[in-house]
């Protein structure tokens, strides 16, 4: 495996005095998609939050390239990863260009500027909202600002992407744009993406590797067809949950049990 561009080491984590993450170990390494999946209050959020400097672990270690997370500048963390969370709201009338603009805010004064042009336009294409330019960010609807929200971290040209229920707010065609683009960004260019998911078959479809939580702990980590078993995602989500390959395409199709 190539070296973690983030890790965690035994990371421990409380917010108002509740334990929400225990002994938690991951890497993100170059060409990998990680998804994080688990039921609600799991602490699939927290975790990204954890990476992404958001919130300060109770114990354990987040490293950023080998090093403490917080021996890190801001301004170095944000031209290391980029973070899309689950609500974008702003408090001006921006408009769309100037919203994916904003990603490249961390490489101001800074050899790399020369490249905004090309960035916010290559962002603007990759996420097919080229027709809402000119129109301001407040007019969108929820799934119009989720791409918008998309294409400004793929304009901050980071090599790792922390994305928080990316497609929650999107139509079938857009989930899958969305999880193709974060898909490129690891298997073409090289870098690592962890996605929180709601939806396991587009984890099952997109992902490299699974980890599944429960009550804030690790209950399987590894590739989809080692980790998505019928037993343990019905155990996690107290659910009854079928999980059989698809009989033309043998993708794993991951269905609750409807009686």
């Amino acid at each position: 495996m190539s070296e973690a561009t983030f890790s965690t080491r035994d990371l421990h984590l409380e917010r108002g005095g509740r334990p929400v993450l225990r002994e938690v170990d991951l890497d993100l390494v170059p060409g990998e998609v990680v998804a994080v999946v688990g039921p609600n209050g799991a602490g699939k959020s927290s975790l990204l939050g954890a990476l992404a400097g958001d919130l300060r672990p109770s114990s354990g270690q987040v490293l950023l390239d080998g090093t403490d997370l917080g021996s890190w500048a801001a301004d170095e963390v944000a031209r290391k990863r980029a973070v899309l969370l689950q609500q974008v709201t702003l408090s001006f009338p921006f408009r769309v260009e100037e919203v994916v603009a904003m990603g490249r805010a961390p490489w101001a004064g800074l050899p790399q500027q020369l490249e905004d042009d090309d960035a916010v336009a290559n962002a603007i294409s990759a996420t097919e909202v080229e027709h809402l330019v000119g129109r301001r960010f407040s007019q969108l609807s929820g799934g119009e600002r989720a791409r918008v929200a998309l294409a400004r971290i793929l304009a901050q040209r980071t090599q790792t992407l922390l994305l928080d229920e990316p497609t929650a707010a999107l139509d079938l065609r857009h989930q899958e744009l969305v999880l193709r683009t974060a898909r490129n960004h690891a298997h073409v260019t090289g870098g690592s993406v962890m996605v929180v998911l709601h939806d396991i078959g587009l984890a099952a479809a997109y992902a490299d590797r699974v980890m599944v939580l429960e009550a804030g702990e690790v209950a399987a980590f590894g590739s989809p067809d080692a980790v998505l078993s019928s037993e343990l995602l019905s155990r996690v989500y107290q659910y009854e949950v079928e999980v059989f390959p698809h009989p033309v395409s043998g993708q794993l199709v991951i269905l609750p049990v409807r009686h």
